[in-house]
């Protein structure tokens, strides 16, 4: 059981990958949309957005109304730190963390540019994956190792590679679907 103030993070709610290959870098995620352990209620929610004009990748898993919280104020950390993205990573962290209202959301963000790919969450975590794969959400361990396999094992682009690594974690996974949207940097 958590102590007072401390955040934990058990989302169960979709999938999000994100995918790194030479210059190409891209971010999928699952449409559906799960009402508690047993009712799915949507299928094709849209989880995956591009920020800054299309300069920002970013995907969210969690409770849909603290992911567009969080959306929103990283889309003003990215202006406050001219679309700086570990900058503006750096500050929404620690926002998230201090800010008592923000504390108690329930979602991670997976941001990218053309330099890094990042995790972040409510605990004050920014993660940078060692590969070019990070997959969050209940289906996150099952795409991440598709991913990572596809990428070390294939030459497919990182948008077919994330677009698969779905399906594979959509198989497995009962709160993923293959109702797939990817947004891809130009």
């Amino acid at each position: 059981m958590p102590k007072k103030g401390e955040v934990t993070v058990n989302i169960r709610s979709t999938t999000i990958i994100a995918v790194r290959r030479s210059d190409q870098v891209a971010v999928a995620g699952d449409g559906q949309v799960t009402l508690g352990e047993k009712i799915v209620v949507k299928h094709g929610a849209t989880k995956v957005r591009t920020l800054s004009g299309g300069e920002i990748l970013a995907g969210f898993a969690g409770s849909a109304a603290d992911a567009i919280t969080l959306f929103e104020l990283f889309e003003k950390k990215l202006k406050d730190h001219s679309n700086q993205l570990v900058r503006a990573a750096v500050a929404m962290s620690q926002a998230w963390r201090s800010d008592q209202y923000l504390r108690k959301l329930d979602a991670l963000l997976l941001v990218a540019d053309r330099q890094a790919t990042l995790v972040i969450s409510g605990s004050g975590d920014i993660i940078e994956p060692d590969e070019g794969v990070v997959a969050i959400g209940s289906g996150g361990p099952y795409a991440m190792a598709a991913g990572l396999a596809l990428l070390r094992h294939s030459e497919l682009s990182a948008r077919e590679i994330a677009g698969e690594a779905l399906r594979i974690a959509s198989e497995i996974c009962v709160f993923t679907n293959d109702r797939i949207s990817i947004v891809e940097l130009p």
